[in-house]
């Protein structure tokens, strides 16, 4: 794959609350005319990692199209609409790369077929099921697999309909919309240290020496369900889009990014500039960042109501996906404080599946110090699973253990089940004597 790349961390945004989103109406076009895209994603191994475990996808699905040629790179929506993610992997040696490309290609070939969206409730749906059937498939190729047990992917997706641009999460890869002079994430962190936040239990000074950073609540392939946080925007003309994995937002500030997508037109500047600052900062995860720029007649210039109410906005649709429960984390399993893994615990079951997102970061998370800042996992040459591997795994989710029966004689079966008990009465018989 090509060049790719990011993340970010919140600085600028006071922290908002949360607003419960009606289903916008599902009109085709607002406006005459069209929407034109221009977008860019640049993928870079960073300074101390020895591969890259990141990927990210931009794929025109009206003419099932994916890639960064030019005709992909310089978009008129169509009735199908465009894909675009990034998807940060985990789990040491080759497996992290593996579970996040599985993630972009699935999440491409679901979003890519069958007919064209009646409507954004359909492009939403399927968004959300694309992302789930991602996750399965990881879980599954991990069981498979000894030395890919563990693996996962985070998974911040983007599919744009019309002006309404639909984002499915689990993780904490981030989403962000620079509008007028305002940089928004419209996403939430779905980790540790942002729930202890919002829940009271940490402030944000404390949370910049959390030993913990480094633990997220969920992430695809952990788990054989997930819970994607859906969200979305109503775009604006001359909005800014930004996906990116931690590569970038843990290293560069939220300022920072800022001015470098206010000042840079180019979506393939923009990309190669933020990489660089990441890389400048210490480079110490890999970066990976898609930007893109919307523009065109279909679109409304925003009034100022519109640039300060940008927020998070969750996006319920009318009947929700079934889904199955996330196992409780097992409060007996420790993880220790020297853990370098990027961990995986499941998150809680909020009900409803599209739209009941975690209690993650918001715009006004805090970036924590070098200091406080811990790998994803040992740098491993040999390709041998690390010592902390278990800890990368998704707490109480081990493998249950299955006696195979499938096949044996039924009479053969019998026969052993009353050898045994013969065996027990004869030996009742001798003790009791």
């Amino acid at each position: 794959m090509s060049d790719q790349a990011a993340r970010e961390t919140p600085s600028e945004v006071p922290r908002a609350a949360e607003i419960p989103a009606t289903p916008p109406e599902s009109s085709r076009k607002p406006r005459g005319g069209d929407i034109r895209l221009r977008v860019f994603g640049r993928t870079d191994v960073g300074q101390v990692r020895e591969h890259n475990e990141d990927n990210f996808i931009v794929a025109d699905l009206t003419k099932a199209s994916r890639g960064l040629m030019e005709t992909d790179r310089n978009q008129v929506i169509g009735d199908r609409g465009v894909l675009m993610g990034v998807c940060d992997g985990m789990g040491g040696a080759a497996a992290g790369e593996v579970a996040s490309q599985l993630a972009v290609d699935i999440i491409y070939q679901k979003m890519v077929g069958g007919d064209t969206p009646r409507d954004h409730d359909e492009i939403a749906a399927r968004l959300v099921q694309a992302i789930e059937a991602a996750g399965l498939r990881i879980f599954s190729e991990a069981k498979l697999d000894r030395t890919r047990r563990g693996m996962g992917t985070t998974s911040t997706i983007a599919a744009m309909l019309d002006d309404h641009l639909f984002i499915g999460q689990v993780g904490d890869s981030r989403a962000y919309i620079l509008r007028g002079d305002r940089l928004v994430q419209v996403t939430r962190d779905q980790s540790l240290v942002n729930q202890l936040i919002e829940a009271g239990q940490l402030t944000e000074e404390e949370a910049e020496t959390f030993e913990h950073n480094n633990i997220i609540l969920q992430a695809l392939g952990t788990s054989d369900s997930v819970q994607v946080d859906l969200t979305f925007v109503e775009l604006k003309k001359g909005d800014t889009l930004l996906l990116c994995s931690d590569g970038l937002s843990g290293m560069v500030r939220n300022e920072e990014i800022r001015e470098v997508l206010r000042s840079v037109d180019e979506p393939l500047e923009a990309c190669k500039t933020l990489t660089d600052r990441a890389n400048q900062a210490g480079g110490h995860d890999n970066i990976t960042v898609v930007v893109a720029k919307f523009e065109g007649d279909a679109l409304s210039d925003p009034t100022d109501e519109e640039i300060q109410g940008l927020r998070y906005r969750k996006y319920q649709l009318p009947e929700p996906l079934p889904s199955s429960p996330v196992a409780a984390p097992d409060p007996s399993k420790r993880v220790k404080p020297d853990d370098q893994a990027k961990i995986s615990v499941p998150l809680p079951s909020h009900g409803s599946h599209a739209g009941a997102g975690s209690s993650s970061a918001s715009e006004g998370s805090p970036r924590p110090p070098e200091s406080a800042r811990r790998d994803r996992e040992d740098s491993h040459p040999d390709g041998a699973e690390p010592p902390t591997s278990l800890a990368r795994r998704s707490l109480g989710s081990e493998d249950p253990i299955h006696i195979p029966t499938d096949g044996a004689p039924q009479w053969l079966i019998v026969m052993m089940i009353a050898s045994a008990l013969a065996c027990i009465t004869i030996a009742g018989y001798y003790l009791l004597r």
